[in-house]
């Protein structure tokens, strides 16, 4: 089977929005083996609307659209998918009485829009809602089958998940689908192909296992792949292919389950019973973000410092003021004192620190723009490392953090 997924609406178009919904659905359909061949947006218009259903309709098994259900005057894609399927609305009542149910317990009076949402097209198979007041429909022609859903997210993902993947496992018979994704960071997407070497060592070579690299500025996902007729062949041939990956390049892997390198650190210094503190400077607080939006952090982490004019690196942090006269404050001294500071000043088990020129300006032949000391302090000892991270200053804060958390990751691991 072979899908096409719609998304209608102009916020779309015009990037006000940014289109997750295809990636969602896209990922979930793969789950029950059926491949995304296609994506296509369009903007509220009934022409270009109405194009897409019937080319989308034409060359694909499913077809799932979301968007344009809601109670404006722009929301037309219920009209147009009469008009597809020529048919005609009709009220269905366990809707009209699962809105009302929803506006009673707001408080909000049922208007006439919010009772039109209840009506639903008469050739189709209605899709609950259970967290918003648009249904969804199924159509089935020909063996194929037309999803439409909701724009909004929450609501799309419910259902799916709920309602859809369900129905399409029972009817679809092919393919058994495995992913499994390895977050790696620390080494760049060329160098980490060159530590692979051969992909068909990994990968085998009969055609069911595929290996892709995802790079970003915060490392690479190695995303394997494998399509089986058997559920037992697949999840085998997955776990072989990890394997052979992790026995190349496993010290660069610090997730296999999509968890974010602040979620790993957590986990560790949980069950080494390690508190931690930070001193920032050039990442203005975001590592302490990163860390802190793990739930149950407080566990851990004792606070940050956000010392970026050198008076407070000074004062709240006791950094010599001799000491950034003669090394300036982007340096291996300073984020050597930042990181003793703050784990001195926090009373913390361990600490990290960062100093550097985000750019794009203040960089000097000496001391370019991305330049980035990252500190490292604990009861032993206390050490910084020299980076550059580039000119884009988000990105430089981004890798910065990034950085910062694998060396603690790699310090707790006793890695090199």
């Amino acid at each position: 089977m072979n899908a096409e997924i719609i998304t209608i609406g102009d916020e779309l178009l015009i990037g006000q929005i940014i289109n997750t919904n295809q990636a969602y659905i896209a990922e979930q359909l793969n789950t029950v083996g059926i491949d995304c061949r296609r994506m296509t947006t369009v903007g509220d218009n009934a022409k270009d609307i109405s194009e897409a259903f019937v080319t989308a309709f034409r060359r694909s098994h499913v077809v799932c659209v979301t968007g344009g259900l809601g109670p404006t005057h722009d929301d037309i894609t219920k009209k147009l998918v009469c008009e597809f399927f020529a048919t005609d609305l009709v009220m269905h009542e366990p809707t009209l009485e699962h809105i009302n149910t929803i506006a009673q317990r707001r408080n909000i009076a049922m208007i006439q829009s919010n009772i039109d949402q209840a009506l639903v097209p008469r050739a189709c198979t209605v899709i609950p809602n259970p967290v918003g007041t648009a249904p969804g429909m199924m159509f089935e022609r020909e063996n194929k089958y037309f999803f439409v859903l909701p724009g909004v997210p929450y609501e799309m993902k419910e259902m799916i998940d709920q309602w859809i993947l369900p129905f399409l496992q029972q009817k679809h018979t092919g393919l058994v689908v495995r992913h499994r994704t390895l977050k790696t960071t620390g080494i760049g997407e060329s160098m980490l192909a060159n530590e692979i070497g051969d992909v068909d060592a990994v990968i085998g070579t009969d055609g069911t296992t595929t290996l892709a690299f995802l790079p970003n500025p915060m490392g690479t996902k190695l995303r394997i792949t494998v399509k089986d007729p058997s559920a037992q062949s697949a999840e085998k041939k997955i776990n072989q292919a990890e394997k052979v990956l992790r026995s190349k390049i496993g010290k660069y892997v610090y997730s296999d389950d999509e968890k974010d390198l602040e979620d790993v650190i957590g986990v560790l210094l949980k069950e080494r019973s390690l508190t931690l503190s930070t001193a920032e400077s050039c990442t203005g607080g975001l590592l302490a973000h990163r860390i802190t939006n793990i739930p149950g952090c407080s566990e851990y982490f004792l606070g940050g410092f956000v010392t970026y004019h050198n008076r407070l690196k000074m004062e709240e942090l006791g950094v010599p003021e001799s000491m950034i006269a003669d090394h300036g404050a982007v340096s291996k001294e300073v984020a050597e004192a930042l990181a003793a500071g703050a784990r001195s000043t926090a009373a913390a088990d361990l600490a990290l620190s960062t100093t550097g020129i985000a750019g794009p300006t203040g960089g000097t032949p000496e001391k370019p723009v991305g330049l980035c000391w990252i500190g490292y302090s604990d009861a032993n000892s206390t050490f910084a490392l020299k980076f550059n991270f580039g000119d884009n200053r988000t990105r430089f804060k981004d890798r910065a953090t990034q950085a910062a958390l694998e060396l603690l990751r790699r310090k707790l691991l006793k890695m090199q």
